[in-house]
């Protein structure tokens, strides 16, 4: 998220901050997560991303209405491995780019 621009003031003559690395917005990020963590419990905001995930994908499977509950569950359970194999595998590709 892009900080707001800073107040002038005294030092408005003072050189703009540099803009992050990659690797420091990673970091930054990284660092801001692991501060929520310690002071939340990560469970019930897993459980909201992961139950919003499969509402997506049940959406985007436009499963009958009419479905036995059952084998609705086992089509959404499908649509989840498939996402989460597609992340892996572009995953890998981007690793090896990266070597």
């Amino acid at each position: 998220m892009p900080h707001p621009p800073e107040p002038a003031g005294d030092d408005a003559d003072e050189p703009a901050p540099r803009r992050l690395t990659p690797a420091q917005r990673s970091q930054r990020a990284r660092l801001a997560a692991l501060a929520r963590w310690a002071r939340e419990d990560p469970g019930p905001t897993a459980r909201r991303g992961q139950q919003g995930l499969r509402n997506r994908l049940a959406t985007n499977l436009d499963l009958p209405p009419d479905l036995d509950p059952a084998e609705r569950a086992r089509r959404i359970d499908a649509a989840v491995r498939e996402h989460m194999t597609r992340l892996a595998l572009a995953s890998s590709r981007a690793r090896r780019r990266g070597q």
